[in-house]
């Protein structure tokens, strides 16, 4: 790969070190320490020294080496705080690169999230790191684009608008040079230029093209390297303890709950080598794996006594997020608001309920972590490495500077699972017993105490006028979170376990329609259990309320759904997504529900249309991709059961780097949402999470799966915009509204099971 042959480069390129690449003949820059070699489970990882010299700083996202390093054969390294989760950024990234500083694709390479390498970007989240975090690392490419134009006009000294640059090499003058050798005993150790024109689509080579993913070889074969099969040198295996108040929050006793654990109770078991127990936390370390799950089983720990969950129940859900203290957030109120609902002729009240989910990785979180000379090394597959740190830091009283976190792949995730959790338990252990230790949840702990997507209540009211259109809108949501501290830190004391309140209801709150007056309101409220983000965050829930109140102001005006929102719609982007997918799903113009079946026709079918653009980050955050759902169900009106038939997607996300990555992502989100909104719901008791294992989770089977048609349009002039998560916005309410053209009712609660359907449809016919 870099000319002379170095096997654990070539088994794991992604995992490149700055100072290994001077060892193949020189960087463009230089600023990290030797990183030699430990033993994989099926292959080696780059790690520092267990001695290894000063503290590990982030490189400064204001410098150009710390996005950009050229190598002496003209490789080129790109370095990106953030991660990939499945979703297929490493190759996108590369492609952008590759296209800014004019290389070839195969000769980009990326690492990703590790803290000493990375510039601190902030967490993978939001569908931010292709609109917003790849911005910096394009620009150092093109600025190091330039310096080489610069450095070969000095050299042949002719002006640098005479030379060009073409797949790796400057070129001009008669004469032609490659980006190693003008690279060599260079620095890029300089201000990052932010207002560095990046170059025009029609200079594009890569961006806009379906590059392959140059992850998933490895991935087929078995060959890619997971945090899962790290192997450090003399490394114990730990397993955790946790409270009995399974994925409980500040409302339980966490932190101040142990009352005893009886160390003789495994004294029988081999291989234990210690018992660590520091306030609440709870972890034994052994010789081998088997040895500390057993011990695990075994040890005997008495807690206090807590049952203070409130009915979390589908049933009792409504009542609980309803009493849950609140906090109100004014986000817009438009000035004539109150005359406006004067102008209401029909009223329409709804409160929208949408369950606690689950992230469901596949396999439990792991960790493995060093703590050696006053500094800690982690192997983890968080999606916030550079957060992570600092909480780690925390954890055992160091700087982050001494903390360093290797990011590598695990089982993934659509938000925060118990990845950073685990990290902490793995660092605690290995402090306490001096050596490395590896720690991997076990499935019902990781189902248990995962952050869970939160419950959220969003209260409706307004209606139409005396023409049937909307004369004003009123939206209530409330979405209880507070992020989920790292439950180290809570359990030992290191973060008091308190209320906490964060902003995150508020994503997508705003209608996207131009209503004729508009109040919105977040009511931020704390957690009720253990709670933090997953896919859609707060803006799935908010646009199942809007995009089922206004299908249902266009029932009673007795317009077409998809013309009615046309009326109030200004976005020219937003049109063309909305017009596409009618030309995409051959919709049929009419009223929804406009040829009721017979009373006694079993099988009943529907379709429903919804539209949405996610907005991310605190309010009023950023647009993302725009997103529109043409959705067919078929419902059995005697077993209440639900199937969702075919989903037609129309997605503009601006300028796409990678086409085949985002139909991709638009696919899996429409897999996903599809099961969330059909079947997927955590069950509590009063002392925590009950849904711990598959068979407590219930999840959409392969020959439950809708067929899919995907159109993406193309938008090459404009800018990227995420696509992590659009699809999955307009999901349930698509879903609902389709229910409702097939049997008349509206369904407010998610997920749609059977129960609720049928409960539904008799509450319907005793009311006729």
């Amino acid at each position: 790969m870099f000319g002379k042959k170095d096997k654990a480069l070539e088994s794991s390129p992604a995992q490149l070190t700055r100072r290994q690449l001077l060892k193949t003949g020189g960087l463009i820059m230089v600023s990290a320490a030797a990183m030699p070699l430990a033993t994989l489970a099926n292959g080696p990882v780059l790690q520092p020294p267990v001695a290894a010299q000063g503290p590990f700083p982030v490189p400064a996202g204001t410098l150009v080496d710390s996005f950009i390093a050229i190598s002496a054969n003209g490789e080129v390294i790109g370095y990106n705080g953030h991660v990939d989760l499945g979703t297929g950024i490493r190759t996108s990234l590369a492609q952008m690169i590759a296209d800014e500083i004019d290389t070839d694709f195969a000769r980009v390479r990326m690492i990703l999230g590790h803290t000493s390498r990375t510039p601190d970007l902030g967490p993978t989240i939001a569908s931010d790191t292709i609109q917003n975090s790849a911005t910096p690392m394009r620009q150092a490419a093109a600025q190091v684009r330039q310096l080489l134009l610069d450095l070969a006009a000095k050299r042949w000294n002719v002006p640098a608008k005479q030379l060009r640059t073409e797949n790796g090499f400057v070129i001009g003058a008669g004469k032609r040079i490659g980006y190693g050798e003008l690279a060599a005993g260079q620095d890029l150790h300089v201000d990052l230029d932010t207002h560095m024109p990046l170059r025009s689509s029609k200079e594009h080579k890569y961006i806009g093209q379906s590059v392959q993913r140059v992850d998933i070889p490895n991935k087929v074969l078995g060959a890619l390297t997971y945090v899962h099969d790290v192997r450090l040198p003399d490394m114990l295996h730990a397993r955790v303890v946790r409270p009995p108040y399974t994925g409980a929050d500040y409302t339980a006793p966490l932190g101040n709950s142990l009352i005893a654990v009886d160390h003789d109770s495994i004294k029988h078991l081999p291989g234990i080598v210690k018992v660590v127990v520091q306030g609440d936390f709870i972890g034994i370390v052994a010789e081998r794996e088997e040895q500390a799950i057993a011990a695990m089983h075994q040890l005997k720990v008495k807690w206090k006594d807590w049952a203070g969950l409130p009915d979390l129940s589908p049933t009792g859900l409504r009542d609980a997020l309803i009493q849950n203290e609140k906090t109100e957030r004014m986000l817009r109120e438009d000035p004539d608001f109150a005359e406006a609902s004067k102008k209401v002729k029909t009223a329409i009240e709804r409160d929208y309920i949408w369950p606690y989910h689950m992230h469901a990785s596949i396999g439990p979180s792991c960790a493995v972590a060093r703590v050696a000379d006053g500094k800690v090394e982690v192997w983890t597959g968080t999606q916030n490495p550079h957060d992570l740190r600092k909480d780690l830091g925390k954890l055992v009283d160091l700087h982050p500077d001494f903390v360093n976190i290797h990011r590598l792949e695990a089982s993934g995730c659509y938000g925060r699972n118990c990845a950073d959790d685990v990290a902490a338990d793995a660092v605690l252990l290995a402090q306490a017993v001096g050596k490395p230790v590896r720690v991997q949840l076990m499935r019902e702990q990781e189902a248990g105490w995962e952050p869970k997507g939160t419950g959220q209540l969003i209260r409706v009211s307004g209606g139409v006028d005396d023409k049937g259109g909307v004369a004003a809108y009123q939206l209530q949501t409330s979405y209880p979170s507070n992020l989920s501290p790292t439950l180290a830190l809570v359990l030992t004391g290191k973060v008091k376990n308190e209320k906490r309140v964060l902003q995150m209801g508020d994503r997508t709150s705003v209608p996207l329609y131009d209503f004729p007056s508009v109040r919105i309101v977040s009511q931020d409220a704390p957690p009720i259990v253990r709670a933090s983000w997953l896919r859609g965050v707060s803006a799935l829930p908010n646009v199942f309320a809007h995009e089922s109140w206004i299908d249902e102001c266009a029932y009673l005006a007795q317009e077409d759904p998809i013309a009615y929102r046309l009326r109030y719609m200004k976005d020219a982007r937003a049109v063309g997504v909305i017009k596409a997918a009618h030309r995409l799903g051959k919709w049929q113009d009419g009223p929804a529900h406009r040829k009721p079946a017979p009373a006694d026709q079993k099988i009943v079918h529907g379709r429903g249309f919804a539209y949405a653009r996610y907005f991310h980050s605190k309010f009023p955050g950023y647009g993302a991709a725009w997103a529109a759902w043409v959705c067919d169900v078929t419902v059995n009106r005697e077993t209440g059961e639900v199937k969702v038939d075919k989903v037609y997607v129309t997605h503009d996300c601006g300028a796409m780097v990678n086409p085949a990555g985002v139909r991709h992502q638009v696919h899996g989100n429409i897999v996903q949402s599809t099961s969330r909104v059909l079947k997927e719901f955590v069950t509590f008791d009063k002392q925590g999470v009950t849904s711990l294992d598959w068979g407590g989770y219930p999840l959409l089977r392969f020959d439950e799966l809708p067929e899919v048609e995907i159109e993406l349009l193309e938008m090459p002039h404009e800018e990227p915009m995420g696509a992590g998560e659009s699809a999955s916005v307009p999901s349930a309410a698509a879903v609902a509204n389709a229910i409702f053209d097939a049997t008349g009712v509206r369904l407010t609660e998610v997920p749609f099971t059977p129960s609720r359907v049928l409960a539904a449809l008799k509450q319907a016919k005793s009311s006729q």
